[in-house]
């Protein structure tokens, strides 16, 4: 098995995972190397992956450092040790190899796979999701817009939301999402391929939208028919003014913000 590692400053980080998004729309893993400094990863079998030498690349105006190196045959077994249990206020996320919580009163349990999507609840802009979707009344229709494994969706639905869409463009992540739901009880939810870059995605008067800044602009761009409530996360702290900005054109406030390491989510709303 092949491991990719591509380490870059973390003033270009967002450029960087949007660019290897493009390639790898399945999501990687993201670790923290140093305060300055982001490593994303692939894991692949030789063939998917190449393997290359240590080497000095750019991708558009940053430059990263790229290496490959193989791994032993029991990564999968070794992968899971970066997977472990979120919880996030009454709200517990839990991959299916984790212990389920002794006590069912204290809260919510979801049980999301990773498999070959991203999301798992451990993520800065996915915990900054769910804690803004906790601090929300729950009701009527919402629709989560890259939906990666489905983890807000379905949080979404278990919280009283409903009907619930999700959509997201990796064939993978529309998989990963509807076996996610079913394993959760909530077979119901409404999942569907759409390319954000050249669509709108399903309307709803509540949307969380855990995307990068790029995709974000595209879609304040192309949007039509503003949603009433709308979260967003995946910004860098210096990008959040610029996001907000550009849904302001639309009508939608700024009426919540928080901040985890370098990473922002808002919360906006109409009126």
């Amino acid at each position: 098995m092949i491991r990719l590692a591509v380490r870059v400053a973390r003033a270009d980080a967002e450029l960087v995972l949007a660019e290897l998004l493009e390639l790898a729309p399945a999501g990687m893993e993201e670790r923290d190397v140093s305060a300055s400094t982001v490593e994303y990863v692939l894991y692949g079998p030789p063939g998917e992956l190449p393997a290359l030498p240590a080497l000095r690349a750019a991708a558009g105006s940053a430059l990263v450092d790229v290496s490959t190196s193989e791994v032993a045959e029991d990564w999968a077994e070794r992968w899971k040790t970066f997977h472990r249990a979120v919880d996030v206020g009454g709200l517990r996320v839990r991959p299916p190899w984790e212990p389920v919580r002794g006590d069912a009163s204290e809260g919510i349990e979801l049980v999301i796979d990773p498999g070959q999507a991203f999301g798992t609840g451990a993520h800065h802009t996915t915990r900054l999701c769910l804690e803004l979707m906790l601090d929300a009344e729950p009701g009527g229709a919402l629709a989560d817009w890259g939906c990666g494994t489905g983890v807000l969706a379905i949080a979404a639905a278990r919280l009283g939301w409903g009907p619930v869409l999700a959509c997201d463009h990796d064939p993978a992540a529309v998989e990963a999402t509807r076996a996610n739901a079913a394993v959760n009880g909530v077979p119901a939810l409404d999942v569907a391929r759409v390319d954000l870059r050249a669509e709108a995605g399903p309307w709803a008067p509540t949307v969380v939208a855990n995307l990068v800044r790029p995709l974000l602009l595209e879609v304040a761009r192309r949007m039509t028919r503003p949603p009433e409530r709308l979260i967003v996360s995946g910004l860098l702290r210096g990008e959040a003014d610029e996001i907000a900005a550009a849904f302001a054109f639309h009508g939608l406030r700024e009426i919540g913000r928080r901040h985890s390491g370098e990473w922002t989510a808002l919360r906006l709303a109409t009126g």
